[in-house]
């Protein structure tokens, strides 16, 4: 399995039976940890990692506020491995509103 691939397939990983990121904001924090980390492109891995982010909670009824600073420096902290996807989580849960 490729790099891109595994980074899409994080949110539904599953341990013994159950999904170890159950929750949306969770598989979003997943998906953008692992795009922004396993550096599947050459070049913008931290673009397709916010990008990828947005769409998969756009497509789950999700819309995030946030400045284009704020997003900008949480994608950095991201790639240099700052936060975690429990972090992440956060970020998103407190910047998330359902449609």
């Amino acid at each position: 399995m490729g790099l891109l691939e595994s980074a899409c397939a994080r949110p539904q990983t599953t341990v013994f039976g159950d999904l170890a990121y159950p929750g949306l904001s969770e598989q979003a924090a997943a998906l953008i940890h692992s795009l922004a980390r396993n550096h599947a492109l050459v070049d913008g891995n931290k673009r397709l990692a916010w990008s990828g982010m947005k769409v998969f909670l756009l497509m789950n009824g999700v819309r995030l506020t946030y400045t284009v600073d704020d997003a900008e420096d949480f994608v950095l902290q991201i790639a240099r491995g700052d936060i975690d996807v429990p972090d992440i989580t956060v970020w998103i849960d407190q910047r998330a509103s359902h449609r």
